[in-house]
């Protein structure tokens, strides 16, 4: 585990020989959702292949870069493009970026990701507010010996989302005159999207959207001490008696449209922090 802290100590070093920013917030987005590392002012952007430690990212939508500088007037780092632990990467390299964003001082953490939906309610193009999420169908990241410098050997998971932020949320998307959906996120790891039947029993379990990241980053940034707020855009759904097959470019297509709704909503929430 020691090994771990020395990872992290290294990769926040190499942001620190690029930017002094000390960021309050980091950010991570999603497939299609890197518009929002647009409106970051005064960015530095750095390549993950800079950052020791980091994986090269390999998916359409994902820039694959960390940008530094500030939104809304508050100093931020944004991951513009995450990893997944389905390209073959270990948890410790998937959640890595977190930890360093930890190091670095962030002290919340808003995540973002395109899912599918399993309510029949939500439609393709909604967004959802995550109150809670179910990770038991996937290894956990904290498996393993625990450095007490990162955080603590049991991390209480009762509340992962912050409520206080998730009402913020709700209340900023109800001003602006966007739905904003309240639901549970579950994570899948991929890269197979699932069954009618596996469709069937997430919705039974109380699902409302299904991916295939976050929950990792999340009881990461948890342990750490980080608040957390989580976002997901809908680009497509699952439901099992009306399931299409889904193409990725219409998933991507989706994603770039609801970005700027979702972008909007996380500019003005950073902007009340």
């Amino acid at each position: 585990m020691g090994g771990l802290r020395q990872r992290v100590e290294e990769a926040a070093r190499a942001v620190r020989e690029k930017t002094g920013l000390v960021p309050e917030v980091g950010i991570i987005l999603g497939t299609g959702l890197g518009e929002l590392a647009l409106a970051v002012a005064e960015a530095v952007s750095i390549p993950y292949a800079d950052i020791p430690g980091f994986p090269a990212s390999q998916l359409a939508g994902h820039a694959g870069r960390f940008v530094a500088g500030e939104l809304m007037g508050e100093p931020v780092v944004v991951m513009d493009g995450r990893f997944h632990y389905y390209e073959g990467y270990s948890l410790d390299q998937v959640t890595l970026p977190v930890r360093v964003m930890r190091a670095l001082g962030a002290r919340v953490l808003v995540v973002c990701n395109a899912a599918g939906g399993l309510n029949p309610l939500h439609e393709a193009g909604d967004i959802v507010v995550m109150d809670d999420h179910i990770g038991l169908f996937g290894p956990g990241v904290l498996v393993g010996e625990n450095d007490e410098t990162l955080g603590p050997r049991f991390p209480d998971m009762c509340a992962p989302y912050d409520p206080e932020l998730r009402k913020a949320a709700l209340r900023i998307a109800l001003e602006m005159g966007v739905t904003l959906h309240s639901g549970v996120y579950v994570w899948a790891t991929g890269p197979c999207l699932e069954t009618r039947a596996e469709y069937r029993m997430l919705r039974a379990l109380g699902a409302d959207v299904v991916g295939m990241s976050t929950v990792p980053e999340v009881q990461v940034a948890v342990h750490g001490g980080m608040r957390v707020v989580g976002f997901s855009v809908i680009t497509d759904r699952c439901l099992p008696d009306a399931l299409r097959p889904a193409k990725i470019e219409d998933i991507i297509e989706v994603a770039n449209r609801s970005g700027a709704r979702l972008a909007e909503i996380i500019k003005r929430l950073v902007g009340e922090l």
